[in-house]
């Protein structure tokens, strides 16, 4: 009677926050060796795009040699309706622990995302919470996280702070929402962050500053880890005398917080 293999590891495999940037920034210079050496020995993985996981791939083989071939690393993208409509409800429409099948055999597997820590502001939550129901460990690696590099560069408050994700996209219940926001931060001192997808940077912009109170503290980051990498922060009342544009085709995270 054969023994039942150890079960493998299930590894958060941070990725670059260059995705769709016209720059990129050196591997080696926003992921750690150990993090490197880490992807570069797994050959089975959970991707939220398999195109985006081979280019990853293709640059961690540049500085750590793959144990296998890209060709012949076995890549399974999260179901569309995962990456596009989020998965950290706890219940779901559909199990992710099939995804986890090479685990029991035996397998490392790597989880990632196409910018920064999966499962953070990014699809990932179902697979760690189906490893955890599995008994599988759960590993993540050490990387850039947009998220706390653009609230530390806020200089809000880092003590008590609140991931708010995506704003509604009707234009009355954004305006709605972000009056709730603003009077919560302002009750609270709480620092909320926001992201939205790249195209609607500028809107969300123009919608932030038109609907908060003038006293409270809006900050935008863009570029992070990138050359180009800029943080402002600013009363609202700022930025109503001085507007500045947020490139439409690169990642932005916005805070708001109190003066």
């Amino acid at each position: 009677m054969s023994a039942t293999p150890p079960r493998g590891r299930l590894f958060l495999v941070p990725t670059p926050l260059d995705h769709g940037c016209d720059v990129q920034a050196p591997l080696g210079d926003v992921l750690p060796q150990g993090t490197l050496v880490q992807a570069a020995a797994i050959t089975h993985w959970i991707s939220e795009n398999a195109r985006s996981a081979r280019a990853f791939l293709k640059r961690v083989d540049a500085l750590q040699p793959l144990a296998q071939p890209i060709q012949a690393q076995q890549i399974t993208e999260l179901p569309r309706e995962v990456h596009k409509k989020g998965d950290h409800q706890p219940s779901g429409t559909w199990d992710a622990r099939p995804l986890l099948a090479p685990a029991l055999q035996g397998h490392d597997m790597g989880l990632v995302s196409e910018a920064g820590m999966p499962a953070v502001a990014d699809p990932g939550s179902s697979v760690v919470r189906a490893a955890h129901a599995l008994g599988v460990e759960v590993v993540p690696l050490v990387g850039p996280v947009s998220l706390l590099l653009a609230l530390a560069a806020s200089g809000l408050n880092g003590q008590d702070f609140a991931f708010t994700g995506y704003l509604s996209q009707d234009s009355a219940e954004r305006v709605r929402q972000i009056h709730d926001l603003g009077r919560t931060v302002q009750k609270t001192g709480q620092t909320r962050i926001l992201i939205e997808t790249p195209y609607r940077n500028q809107a969300l912009l123009a919608a932030l500053v038109a609907g908060l109170e003038p006293s409270l503290r809006l900050a935008v980051a863009t570029h992070l880890t990138l050359p180009p990498a800029r943080t402002r922060c600013a009363s609202v009342a700022e930025w109503r005398r001085n507007a500045m544009t947020v490139d439409n085709k690169v990642p932005a995270v916005f805070l708001v917080g109190r003066g």
